[in-house]
């Protein structure tokens, strides 16, 4: 970061405000453009002008969406074993994956010195359901009752093959780490609705799968080049929320309040001063932390909710961590207007004895997924709330290691791989691509991560290629230089 360049960019920013905002006529004229789009005053909600309304300071467009839950499997879900049903391969059962199939495909360390690679059906069961008769597993069997409020993309496709930089990719846009996250462009392009809890909020749920899981880093929900008041805040199960949330013993709140006006103006001389944007961003994050000693304990305390609401989300919804318990928390959130909203659940990179992990993974997570969606619904939130539901990348047909009837691994597999979406301005019911009998390669209608990544930007109401942010000489986006919308599945 140059903080002289910055300093300018800043300066520059603040003068175009201040003229912008400050006098009648300009005041009007913005009033006059907005509703040439049939848009509010930058934000129809009143809690909107007590937060950072953002660089865009309003939308490009009209949004389908204002918030944004991103349930991420992390370690990559088996699309065979879920919503990808190939009946066929049970005839290839224990045949060689043919040559013309894999086509010369990079294969991970893992199995790219196998002799062989025999086929390995799933062993589950599937069914239809839904208005478009989709095709999904016994092990969901709540997320396939909601097959009419879901949409699912079956030709998602990546560039990476191992889970670092395909988790990095479809977080930030970039295989390479160091880009912002998806929550810190849309806390850096479209502010916070709330002023008193963070844009965009992480929580890490527990699981029963495999218990050698893929690590997490904080890249992966930080900011980047971003300003890093920009960046996610992760929420504990165990201790304070968040850290440090209580006043040390002796420290009343009047003195922290008065410490803290008085950082503020030390900080705010040198920022005056030098212009470094993380000194503006520092004195953000405090104030930040402090309306969140309030507003964070509120939000955990689940006390109020009522038992037929908790029965939604199943019997671990109590239990601290959980993922149940983070699917509940996500909807307080939603309904206090936190942006966007990840919980990450490990524990799906199922190399091998996949029938058996994969049975308590979905255990963990179908009932809670399933009772969110419900929930958000019945509130009215669902029509203004994007819920995404995937992993990384998908897996392969052909057998990792030993292979029998009743037991198989699946090694990583880029090319195809499955998700669904449920929410505002998403078609309901409908299936979107196809692969071949082998779920091996896309056949009809694919879609990359960056076309995903632009779909969603757009539901909330942003032109992927206008939010951008300048750093060391050129302009950095989200969808890097490429992604289209997915229009075929919106509404």
């Amino acid at each position: 970061m140059d903080p002289e360049l910055e300093m300018n960019i800043q300066e520059t920013r603040r003068q175009f405000f201040g003229r912008s905002l400050s006098t009648v006529g300009s005041t009007l004229g913005l009033a006059a453009l907005s509703q040439l789009d049939g848009l509010p005053l930058l934000a129809s909600d009143p809690t909107q002008t007590l937060a950072n309304p953002g660089v865009l300071l309003a939308p490009h467009f009209k949004p389908k969406v204002k918030r944004v839950i991103s349930l991420f499997m992390s370690g990559a879900p088996s699309q065979l074993d879920l919503f990808d049903h190939k009946p066929k391969m049970r005839e290839y059962y224990d045949k060689d994956l043919p040559e013309t199939i894999r086509d010369g495909q990079r294969l991970t360390t893992m199995t790219s010195d196998q002799a062989r690679f025999p086929i390995a059906p799933s062993i589950f069961e599937f069914d239809r359901y839904g208005p478009s008769g989709a095709e999904m597993s016994e092990l969901i069997p709540n997320i396939a009752s909601i097959a009419d409020k879901i949409c699912i993309i079956r030709s998602m496709f990546t560039e990476a093959i191992n889970h670092d930089p395909a988790m990095t990719f479809i977080q930030t846009g970039s295989q390479q780490p160091g880009r912002p996250s998806f929550g810190s462009w849309l806390s850096y392009g479209l502010g916070s609705l709330n002023a008193s809890l963070p844009a965009f909020m992480v929580m890490q749920a527990t699981w029963t799968g495999r218990k050698e899981a893929q690590a997490l880093f904080e890249r992966l929900w930080g900011a980047g080049m971003l300003p890093s008041e920009y960046q996610g805040v992760t929420l504990r199960s165990i201790g304070d929320p968040v850290l440090y949330l209580s006043d040390p013993p002796g420290v009343e709140r009047t003195t922290r309040r008065s410490m803290l006006d008085r950082l503020a103006r030390l900080n705010r001389g040198i920022a005056d001063r030098i212009g470094d944007p993380e000194t503006l961003a520092r004195i953000a994050q405090y104030e930040m932390a402090y309306r969140m000693q309030s507003s964070v304990p509120e939000l955990v305390d689940t006390s109020d909710e009522p038992q037929h609401v908790k029965d939604l989300y199943g019997p671990e919804v109590d239990q601290s961590g959980t993922y149940a318990s983070c699917c509940l928390l996500a909807r307080r959130m939603a309904e206090r207007d936190v942006r966007f909203v990840q919980i990450y659940h490990r524990g799906w990179d199922q190399h091998g004895a996949l029938p058996s992990t994969i049975r308590r993974q979905c255990s963990d997570v179908d009932q809670p997924t399933a009772g969110l969606i419900k929930d958000l619904e019945m509130r009215g939130l669902l029509d203004d709330t994007l819920v995404i539901w995937g992993g990384e990348f998908g897996r392969t047909i052909y057998c990792q290691g030993a292979l029998t009837e009743e037991d198989y691994g699946r090694d990583h597999h880029p090319r195809c791989f499955s998700i669904f979406l449920a929410g505002g301005g998403i078609k309901q019911g409908h299936v979107h691509g196809e692969t071949d009998d082998f779920s091996y390669n896309i056949t009809k209608d694919p879609v990359h991560v960056h076309d995903l990544n632009a779909t969603v930007l757009h539901l909330l109401g942003i032109d992927h290629e206008q939010l951008i942010y300048p750093h060391q000489g050129r302009d950095y986006r989200l969808t890097d230089v490429h992604g289209e919308v997915v229009h075929d599945i919106l509404t």
